[in-house]
């Protein structure tokens, strides 16, 4: 499968005023026409994300903000914690008294508590342009203006294999960016075992550019050479139908069970690679003896694993059958650790393909969260792109990213994470540019007590989202096609040149001229911008690039050149199967970086931290968020299709989904009959955390006894002067639970928790999450 792009750029028609431009969803370009803004994808992708139609009605949309807003409260009575936010109403004002305003708040917090009372909550996804990447600026902001900030670790998506993996097996970019690709798949791999699937709705999306959407081509062209695809998942289309994959369904997250099931036929059938496991593993023997039950009186058999996961007995011994002698591929998707114990499928997901022998082959083994983005399964470009520099954070706080509302709730109380016991810091000034906490955290009628803690939320935002409508001061920021930047992602080969393609909305301003006048306020203009405007900061950060090619006697053509064409391809490495091919080939001279430099079965470190919900190797552990009376049914909260998350909720692309203005559930018809439900109804969803509306598709894609609503409709309560009002548009947010996947990771367990559905019959209340404040 060919994954190059030729040089000069084909595909990019810049003809008839159209310009070059590109996101986290694709390359694409655009013009502002008399019809308004039109944009087409760009001609080398055989497979364009239609995200892209979501910029045409959203860029001048009446839900962005117009000028710089403060809440009443806060301008009236000044700094502190006020459960008025989310509640009362704003005051535009000027650039000039909204800066005034901010740089005063922050050089009292500065001067009187220090940087360590400052969480810098960017948590990214606002661009794919590498100078205006919104969590970039306000990070360097904060480092050379206030002396740093608290900062988030992990991600949202991988807050639990993040931590466990580089202790296991390797570094994180390493099992994800530089180990199985897709053209290795296309070649090579005779059977994909893939738990939680390989959904192209996730693989469609890169945290940068992404030129070429190859994922359904290679699926497509394995399967044509008899590559067989098998899906554990309780959504069929978690594997896109090209795959031809079966579907298996478990009980939503008991995969580890039904992979230790197959693991123990494989040992009870003498089906396994005992000669990889002696030579390449480390505490296999311990493991061992929790399998068979020697050291807690119950085998994992086959037996076992079917009453724990429902999977009848046979088929799991078949498909150890299945797997055993061939070139197996064992995928597990982020959804799995994004629930109570996320640790352990994680964990185990990589035995299994130990004891298959697979790991480090081409397109066999381990390939966590392949699928999950975009540039996972790629190659990795071998000339460096440009990076903002964000200076030196003198605060060595941080906190797990899932864990803002326990930091905000609890300042000065002790948890544990990574072996360590550590301490909340008490925070009283967040600032947030980049990102959507109402999208991203859980519970959010919890997330809303703990915003009222602080004494001042910063919000930049191009919209009226829930974080903008909770925040004291808010900038508005400018859209990506608003200004001028470089699109560029380290695993795909074309470099954007983002020229701007409309003016800015109102008075919007990009964030780094935001930051350079709150950095002047504050003394610090000059080693802020270091006396750049941005178009040289352009110039600046495209240099490393063009010296780079220039040394490797490539076509190296001036920031001015590259402007002009619209793009550059740079050279990538070769598809060589990284540090795990490495190992393979010689487990002494090229050792993985865990303590025992082989892959840890048994993990003598982890065990030594003594946490009872991670052990010192996989296992099964009973879940506490099981369906009980008043909330029967998993509901599985996963990421949507026709958006990124919650960006541009309010673009066509994603409003033509809905259905009568909600977010579209989708539910078994089992389930739907039930309870007197059909295709079309609206549904209220609840249990004891909150409610939302939402519109039901009922279908046999998905398992009975499970719900499916996708996350990213904006939070919309019905009556905001509610503690925990109903949520009219369909978050599932307000109904999942904000606790960490075990005190080791303490990552987000958002994808998986219980609810009750009902058919709504009252009066349908108003949209008004897009109604401008």
């Amino acid at each position: 499968m060919d994954d190059t792009i030729g040089f000069p750029d084909p595909g990019l028609d810049l003809s008839d005023g159209f310009k070059p431009h590109t996101s986290h969803w694709g390359v694409f370009s655009a013009r502002q026409g008399e019809a308004g803004l039109e944009v087409r994808a760009y001609a080398g992708d055989p497979d364009p994300n239609r995200i892209i139609d979501n910029f045409p009605g959203a860029l001048r949309h009446q839900a962005r903000i117009t000028q710089p807003a403060i809440r009443r409260g806060w301008l009236e009575r000044g700094p502190g914690p006020d459960d008025r936010r989310g509640r009362d109403e704003f005051v535009s004002v000027s650039w000039e008294k909204a800066l005034d305003l901010l740089g005063d708040e922050l050089a009292r917090i500065r001067d009187t508590r220090g940087p360590g009372a400052v969480f810098g909550g960017s948590y990214g996804w606002s661009s794919a342009g590498r100078f205006h990447h919104a969590q970039s600026q306000v990070h360097r902001f904060l480092n050379i203006a206030l002396g740093g900030y608290v900062r988030s670790v992990n991600s949202y998506s991988s807050g639990a294999s993040s931590v466990l993996l580089p202790q296991i097996l390797c570094g994180y970019e390493d099992i994800t960016k530089r180990n199985v690709t897709w053209e290795q798949i296309a070649a090579d791999t005779d059977i994909v075992l893939a738990f939680g699937g390989m959904a192209l709705k996730n693989s469609m999306v890169a945290g940068g550019s992404i030129s070429k959407h190859v994922e359904r081509g290679a699926m497509e062209a394995a399967r044509r050479r008899g590559c067989e695809f098998i899906l554990v998942s309780p959504l069929r289309e978690d594997l896109p139908v090209e795959a031809g994959a079966e579907w298996m369904t478990c009980v939503p997250g008991t995969d580890t069970a039904l992979m230790l099931g197959i693991v123990h036929t494989l040992i009870a059938e003498n089906l396994h690679d005992q000669a990889f496991l002696d030579r390449y593993t480390e505490g296999w023997p311990v493991f061992l003896r929790y399998l068979t039950g020697e050291s807690d009186g119950q085998p994992k058999h086959a037996e076992w694993a079917a009453a724990v996961c429902g999977v009848d007995t046979d088929t799991i011994r078949k498909l150890a059958r299945r797997l055993a002698g061939k070139r197996a591929l064992i995928t597990v998707s982020h959804s799995l650790q994004r629930a109570e114990h996320g640790e352990q499928p994680v964990w185990m997901g990589m035995v299994l393909a130990a004891a298959l022998g697979q790991i480090g082959l081409s397109g066999g083994g381990y390939a966590y969260s392949l699928g999950a983005i975009g540039y996972y399964g790629r190659r990795v470009n071998d000339v460096p792109g440009p990076t903002l520099g964000q200076g030196r954070n003198a605060v060595r706080d941080f906190i797990p990213v899932a864990r803002i509302a326990d930091m905000l709730l609890n300042p000065g109380s002790a948890y544990r994470y990574n072996g360590e016991t550590r301490t909340y810091p008490d925070i009283r000034l967040v600032y947030w540019a980049g990102g959507n906490p109402f999208h991203h955290h859980q519970d959010i009628n919890r997330l809303r007590k703990a915003f009222a803690k602080v004494d001042t939320l910063v919000v930049h935002e191009l919209a009226w989202t829930a974080t903008a409508r909770h925040a004291d001061i808010v900038l508005p920021s400018t859209m990506t096609l608003e200004r001028e930047d470089i699109g560029y992602s380290s695993n795909d080969p074309l470099m954007v040149a983002m020229h701007r393609i409309a003016e800015p909305f109102g008075l919007a301003r990009d964030d780094y001229e935001i930051f350079a006048d709150l950095a002047d306020r504050l003394g610090a203009r000059e080693p802020f911008t270091e006396g750049r405007t941005s178009r040289q900061w352009l110039e600046h950060l495209y240099e490393p690039t063009r010296a780079s090619l220039e040394a490797r006697g490539l076509e190296a053509p001036s920031f001015e050149e590259f402007w002009r064409r619209g793009s550059l391809v740079v050279p990538q490495q070769p598809d060589d199967g990284g540090r795990l091919r490495r190992f393979r080939d010689d487990p002494v001279d090229h050792a993985l970086p865990t303590p025992s430099g082989r892959i840890e079965i048994f993990s003598a470190k982890i065990a030594g931290h003594g946490d009872a919900d991670c052990p010192g190797h996989p296992v099964w552990l009973e879940k506490s968020d099981t369906p009980k009376p008043g909330a029967p049914c998993f509901l599985v909260a996963n990421q949507p299709v026709t958006r990124l998350h919650s960006q541009l909720d309010f673009g066509g692309h994603s409003l033509q989904s809905k259905h009568r203005g909600r977010e579209v559930a989708r539910m078994n018809p089992r389930d739907a009959d039930a309870r007197g439900i059909k295709h079309g109804d609206i549904i209220r969803l609840f249990n004891a955390r909150g409610a939302c509306l939402a519109a039901v598709h009922v279908t046999d894609g998905i398992a009975p006894g499970v719900v499916q609503l996708p996350t990213g409709a904006w939070y919309d309560p019905m009556d905001p002067e509610d503690d925990a009002p109903l949520c009219v548009h369909g978050n599932p947010n307000v109904l999942t639970r904000d606790v960490g996947t075990s005190s080791f990771a303490q990552g987000c367990t958002g994808q998986l928790t219980t609810a009750e559905v009902e058919k709504f019959t009252g009066n349908l209340p108003p949209i008004r999450a897009f109604d401008p404040v």
